[in-house]
């Protein structure tokens, strides 16, 4: 099945809107506060679709990545045993906000820098720094420098990758989405059994 082909397509049409940028920032602010989806996604085709603009596409989803985690810092900060854990036990993030906790604990405001780089929920380590009351100026300069890593790399690809690159992700989408997909499943199905 291509289903993956066929959202790719779909994404890269999107890339092209008029108001994409605006979504693209939408959805990164989001990503850090709530949205379960990575900014990538909208990212990467958005460079594929305009090399010429790659510096800008990651400066921008750079910025409202970090003011997303300003708020999410904000929100664990004032509202987390009011408002946001019911939240994170239903969305099933309890055990990840647990982890989270302890590797502040452990590792304190490094922890950051590894979130804002990998693909782990970037959310729940914004508001875990709120909920541990982590110095907000260091929180924002290991953010914007994380953060920054992460959608310049993948500008940078994008961009250095070019049409062939637009055509090769295309040729192996539904290999990699159904990947994701088993990976998925697989945690899953592990964390249930266990």
């Amino acid at each position: 099945m291509k289903i993956f082909t066929h959202l790719y397509d779909k994404v890269l049409k999107w890339s092209e809107h008029p108001l994409a940028v605006r979504y693209l920032c939408v959805m990164s602010f989001s990503e850090s506060v709530f949205f379960p989806v990575p900014t990538d996604v909208m990212l990467a085709p958005m460079v594929l679709s305009k090399p010429d603009r790659a510096w800008f596409l990651a400066m921008i989803t750079t910025i409202t990545s970090v003011s997303g985690g300003i708020v999410g810092y904000y929100l664990g900060y004032y509202l987390f045993e009011s408002f946001l854990q019911p939240h994170l036990i239903n969305w099933g993030y309890q055990a990840l906000y647990q982890q989270t906790y302890r590797w502040f604990a452990e590792y304190g405001i490094w922890v950051v820098f590894i979130a804002g780089f990998s693909p782990v929920p970037y959310k729940i380590f914004t508001i875990t720094a709120g909920v541990m009351q982590l110095a907000l100026i260091p929180f924002i300069l290991i953010s914007l420098i994380s953060r920054a890593g992460r959608f310049f790399l993948v500008a940078a690809l994008m961009r250095w990758g070019g049409a062939s690159m637009k055509e090769k992700l295309r040729d192996y989408i539904d290999t990699i989405g159904w990947t994701v997909v088993v990976i998925i499943v697989g945690y899953l199905s592990y964390r249930l059994l266990m």
